[in-house]
């Protein structure tokens, strides 16, 4: 597109960015959309099944489970917003993608990836209540309060990542329209800049850091006061019990921030690794919390296990008549 400055002087500005999908695998795209379309169908099929169960059960109507549905929701709205394209560029060849329409999915993308973060936070808080203050549980996390705690969290993500495509916008000259990535991820779109990109670099350092310093610290208090609640119970059962409410949520943990932080530290630090790993850990890291979280909660959730199976016997009995 060519544009015109003050000056009268006419430059180059593109509409549209070419993603490459993963560079230097490229005659493997076809093998790769398979795992990433299981991935995609295992999320949507997973977290609808966590969201119906809880609907349909009513003694699953309590904070933890809600924000379990708000988890699964982010899941799959997360997913759809990156899997989509990937496929289309592994197995179709739609590689060109439009300026604002890239734009657009890096502020989704990101958003709904600190959104996942601040769940994950409200989750905790869950768990520190319900096990160091339980006759005040009730009290504490009713339903308009849970419902306020999501709205904060949303209202956080979209804040701070709003500014990434402000400040890309401003970024008018280019001399590259070719994105070394699968999808359109913030520093990946700034690095076809010509233009000076540190104020873009430096705010998308200061939002990761934040966020994870924040969010791991209050995840971290959370789970000390729980083990300091837990290990004053004088029954070793009571102690299991309270510990294995806690399983599901420590492995969602572990599934979001161990491949954002590998991706993190790689693709800051890690000059000598191939673009290729770069990308796919992005790719594991977007992908795979959102398969994993609905299995987890699946299996370590009796009220969610014995609700599953209880919706398929009754399935296979109607269709015996």
């Amino acid at each position: 597109m060519i544009k015109f400055n003050m000056e009268g002087n006419a430059t180059y500005h593109i509409a549209s960015f070419f993603l490459v999908g993963i560079p230097g695998l490229e005659s493997f795209h076809c093998w790769i959309g398979i795992p990433i379309c299981l991935l995609f169908v295992l999320t949507l099929l997973g977290n609808s099944i966590i969201i119906t169960t809880v609907k349909l059960e009513p003694s699953l109507h309590q904070p933890m489970y809600f924000f379990l549905c708000m988890l699964a929701m982010n899941d799959m709205c997360l997913t759809c917003s990156a899997a989509l394209q990937m496929l289309a560029i592994f197995w179709f060849g739609a590689h060109w993608i439009n300026f604002d329409a890239c734009l657009t999915q890096m502020f989704f993308i990101h958003t709904l990836c600190i959104m996942e973060s601040a769940i994950l936070v409200a989750m905790a808080f869950d768990r520190f209540v319900a096990i160091c203050i339980p006759l005040h549980y009730a009290s504490t996390l009713t339903t308009p309060t849970v419902i306020k705690i999501g709205l904060a969290g949303l209202s956080r993500a979209t804040l701070m990542i709003m500014p990434c495509p402000l400040f890309i916008k401003r970024l008018l000259y280019y001399t590259k329209h070719v994105i070394q990535h699968a999808y359109c991820e913030h520093m990946a779109v700034v690095k076809v800049a010509s233009a000076n990109t540190y104020v873009n670099r430096i705010y998308g350092i200061l939002v990761a850091l934040s966020v994870a310093v924040f969010d791991l610290g209050l995840i971290g208090t959370s789970y000390i006061k729980i083990l300091q609640a837990v290990f004053r119970l004088s029954s070793q059962r009571a102690r299991s019990k309270a510990l294995g409410t806690c399983a599901a949520h420590v492995c969602t943990i572990l599934a979001f921030y161990t491949p954002a932080l590998f991706s993190f530290l790689t693709h800051r630090f890690g000059k000598n690794v191939p673009p290729s790993v770069h990308i796919i850990f992005a790719i594991l890291y977007l992908l795979v919390p959102p398969t994993f979280n609905p299995l987890v909660y699946g299996v370590k959730t009796k009220q969610i296990r014995d609700r599953v199976v209880g919706l398929l016997l009754l399935k296979k009995k109607i269709s015996e008549y």
